[in-house]
């Protein structure tokens, strides 16, 4: 693991972003709240809060942060059957917060899939990328 020791503590924030591609079927369900298995963006978005705050649990050289805030939001597009989700978390600390960004990102998305995936099998997971950071020297 990177010593970050000797860098100065700043204000960081990361924004990451991916999407989830369902059929019609699946997006009026996720939309209208009838999935069998409950409110899935409510639980997405309590899965990425939760995946954000132990990243460094399952990413082996992430150092543990102490977040002060994350964020998770969808946008549901009824033209493409997409959600896209979006991650911005923030922390005072020595090291960024890119990968718990991510990390939000990946777990919403496995999440959506998880609830979706006994009335469609074939959901896609992509795009998931870091749109910004601020904070630390870059």
């Amino acid at each position: 693991m990177v010593d970050v020791s000797d860098k100065q503590v700043t204000l960081r924030e990361a924004v990451a972003i991916g999407t989830v591609f369902v059929n019609a079927d699946t997006f009026k369900l996720i939309k209208s709240g009838d999935m069998e298995k409950g409110d899935v963006l409510a639980v997405a978005q309590v899965a990425g809060i939760m995946a954000a705050k132990r990243t460094s649990d399952i990413i082996p050289m992430c150092h543990p942060v102490t977040i002060t805030g994350v964020d998770i939001s969808f946008t549901p597009d009824k033209e493409h059957n997409t959600i896209d989700i979006t991650a911005a978390v923030r922390c005072k600390g020595e090291t960024g917060v890119e990968m718990e960004a991510l990390t939000a990102v990946s777990a919403a998305a496995l999440t959506i899939y998880d609830m979706c995936k006994a009335v469609q099998k074939d959901i896609e997971i992509g795009d998931i990328r870091l749109l910004k950071k601020t904070g630390g020297k870059g």
